[in-house]
């Protein structure tokens, strides 16, 4: 059940992130795609720890689903490629800063509404329930430090905890993000029955 819960997962959320990066492609400066994900099962702590020590700080913007299958997801960017992000996004770059301009945060917080939807969205898609994320927040600080606040907001044990990988490609310039979902459970197990009654009609 883990193994396949797993892999229809990573499939659901994989394609939702594909569909909206293909969107985002064509109304944006950059081109965008999917690089990479992977799928364990885990705290939260223990997912921080498997990413090693990171160099600077990340930008965090997350949307909380409460109710009965409640989850998590988040998309940590680069504070230090905003410049190239919005060239990306908007066609121009921000001017480059030591802190992150309000105008920055805003830009981050809006990309992060759009691919954490789709997030939200695919999930909702496959198992035909209506999901209704908290407004997107924004934080900054280590990744790990970032990471491990949020897992204090959230009930205890071990989750499906997803990882995508995204890339941005515009003049020459790439800078990376990666979304992460914190599925519990349930939601996990009821997705996997969910495709498997699809598969049986």
């Amino acid at each position: 059940m883990s193994d396949n819960s797993n892999e229809m997962l990573g499939r659901v959320v994989v394609a939702g992130l594909r569909k909206c990066v293909e969107k985002l492609s064509k109304v944006s400066a950059g081109v965008w795609s999917v690089a990479g994900y992977d799928v364990s099962i885990g705290t939260l702590d223990e997912a921080v720890r498997r990413r090693g020590p990171d160099s600077g700080e990340a930008v965090a913007v997350y949307f909380e689903v409460k109710g009965e299958l409640p989850f998590t997801s988040v998309i940590l960017f680069d504070p230090r490629d905003m410049d190239r992000i919005s060239k990306c996004f908007l066609g121009y770059s921000f001017s480059v800063s030591s802190g992150l301009s309000q105008a920055g945060e805003l830009l981050l917080s809006e990309l992060g509404n759009i691919i954490l939807n789709s997030f939200t969205g695919a999930l909702s898609n496959s198992l035909k329930r209506i999901f209704m994320p908290s407004v997107p927040k924004c934080l900054r600080g280590e990744p790990q430090c970032l990471l491990g606040a949020l897992e204090a907001s959230m009930d205890a044990g071990p989750r499906r905890i997803i990882s995508i990988k995204l890339d941005i490609r515009c003049d020459g310039l790439i800078t990376h993000s990666e979304v992460l979902g914190m599925i519990p459970e349930e939601l996990a197990r009821e997705l996997s029955g969910t495709s498997q009654k699809d598969n049986r009609l």
